[in-house]
């Protein structure tokens, strides 16, 4: 059995609804990294549930994250990362000293079949693995 470590970083996606974007950005970086980095997601207005097309893009690539629910954005959620990445939510997103702010201007999968957001995807994939790069060599130093 692997011995629990803790998360050498902790995440925050942000993203309006925190249906499309910002799931399938947790959704990598959990996948991706494991329990090596904690992962949050939120929206400053969170929508009924998780788009349909984003479960279904993420689904092509082995990840389920039709378990998901929108959560709302929360001034303690910004405290507790290390990171916050946004995704288009503009001035809804609290600022707080000594956090590291990255913005990804993504399309909005809302609304869109699941052959518009394949490419929305496969651009987080790679910010993700870019990110988990740039965490990894942080904990290194």
């Amino acid at each position: 059995m692997m011995p629990t470590t803790t998360p050498v970083a902790s995440v925050l996606f942000v993203c309006v609804h925190n249906a499309g974007r910002s799931q399938m950005a947790a959704g990598f970086l959990s996948h991706l990294a494991g329990d090596r980095i904690e992962v949050r997601s939120a929206g400053s207005l969170p929508a009924e549930q998780v788009n349909p097309a984003a479960v279904e893009a993420m689904k092509e690539v082995g990840i389920d994250i039709s378990d998901q629910t929108p959560k709302v954005l929360t001034p303690e959620a910004v405290r507790a990362s290390d990171y916050v990445i946004t995704m288009g939510c503009g001035d809804a997103c609290p600022i707080f000293p000594g956090k590291r702010y990255l913005d990804w201007s993504l399309d909005d999968p809302a609304g869109q079949g699941v052959e518009a957001v394949r490419p929305i995807r496969d651009e987080i994939r790679s910010r993700i693995e870019s990110l988990i790069a740039e965490i990894d060599v942080r904990s290194e130093s």
